[in-house]
């Protein structure tokens, strides 16, 4: 077993720690120790990691001693509590929830676009996007590299594993209420077949539907998950003054978000180009064939880790505008593989701070001073 830094991953037993937990098991294994940590409720469930079955310890204080890197796979109002303590306790925390995002000594960290970033942490801390723009940020980013970035006009289309385990059960249970009837031909009969106990945590009922919300509701009629998008963009792409507008759709699916993208530029652009650019970038899959039906969908690319891109067109009223749409699975690349990659560099960072290990003392030719 590799000797490596030791490892926490905090929220284990949540769907996105299971995810998490494959992905440690199929990467190149760069840790030492890895300790399992959930809420007390869950203390002594044992999890399979590596081949092996780990025992999930309870989240407190001594959770972290002798912990290198902290993974939350949190709620926000867990992470803000425990993150900073881990970090006193002397760990790296890799954060993937909302609460350090747009906090100035924080960096928000996609390493396929910004991975200098990941030094910059004074308070020990290091922030993963959202979901919905980590399915963005690969591919606008290598286009931002490619033409200069200016604009951005998205539609998010978000799945139903993006709000949590319920709201994908709430799906599934509302596509069994509608399924094998004649129901979405008449004004509300969709809502009154679920029912208000059966909407789950969406506005409205998704199955035969899209309900145009995600999130909180914030000013001027914006969401958070729209302005969230925003800024996290903004920050990752290290252009705080770029116009972004975002509108945020739940839709029928249950795991893999996808985007329809309107980009503008600094100067002309050309669909071959850009199909170079994003044929080359990390992390990205260019799938953009219309012609023969091939483009991304989400029932297509869940499972997968790159962000998928197609349908790339140059605006028709534009030359220096660009039309795309990507899916991403918003439980890997956008959730736990994010964070995974960024802890896989923070090891190797301390990998090389801490240099090759000291070679074994010769034994010595001295004669003893023993009687």
């Amino acid at each position: 077993m590799s000797r490596g830094p030791a490892l926490a991953v905090v929220g284990a037993t949540g769907a996105v720690g299971e995810v998490m937990l494959r992905i440690l098991s199929q990467h190149a294994d760069v840790w030492g120790e890895i300790r399992l940590v959930a809420s007390p409720r869950s203390a002594g469930r044992k999890l399979a990691v590596r081949g092996e079955e780990c025992e999930v310890v309870a989240l407190a204080d001594e959770a972290f001693d002798g912990i290198d890197v902290a993974l939350f796979l949190v709620p926000g109002e867990v992470s803000a509590r425990w993150a900073p303590v881990a970090a006193a306790r002397g760990a790296v925390v890799v954060d993937s929830s909302p609460a350090f995002r747009a906090d100035p000594e924080v960096p928000l960290v996609v390493p396929e676009v910004n991975p200098h970033a990941v030094r910059l942490r004074p308070r020990g801390i290091v922030a993963s996007p959202h979901d919905t723009t980590l399915t963005l940020a690969p591919v606008i980013g290598a286009l931002h590299a490619g033409f200069g970035l200016r604009e951005l006009v998205v539609a998010s289309y978000q799945a139903a594993s993006g709000a949590g385990r319920d709201a994908a059960r709430a799906l599934r249970e509302q596509i069994s209420l509608v399924a094998d009837s004649d129901l979405g031909t008449g004004p509300g009969d969709v809502r009154r077949a679920v029912g208000e106990d059966g909407l789950g945590p969406f506005s409205g009922p998704l199955a035969l539907n899209v309900v145009p919300w995600t999130g909180e509701l914030l000013g001027d009629g914006w969401s958070s998950e729209e302005l969230g998008l925003r800024e996290e963009t903004r920050k990752v792409l290290g252009l705080p003054g770029l116009r972004v507008a975002a509108t945020c759709v739940r839709v029928p699916v249950l795991i893999s978000h996808s985007l329809a993208v309107h980009a503008r530029f600094e100067g002309e652009v050309t669909v071959d180009r850009a199909h170079e650019i994003l044929a080359t970038s990390p992390g990205v899959v260019l799938y953009d064939q219309p012609e023969v039906g091939d483009f991304p969908t989400p029932a297509d690319v869940v499972g997968t880790d790159p962000v998928w891109v197609g349908r790339v067109r140059r605006a028709p009223d534009d030359p220096t505008a660009l039309e795309l749409f990507v899916c991403g699975d918003n439980l890997r690349k956008g959730a736990a593989l994010n964070s995974a990659q960024i802890a896989e560099m923070v090891a190797a960072e301390l990998a090389a701070s801490a240099g090759p290990s000291p070679l074994p003392a010769e034994p010595s030719s001295a004669p003893s001073s023993g009687g």
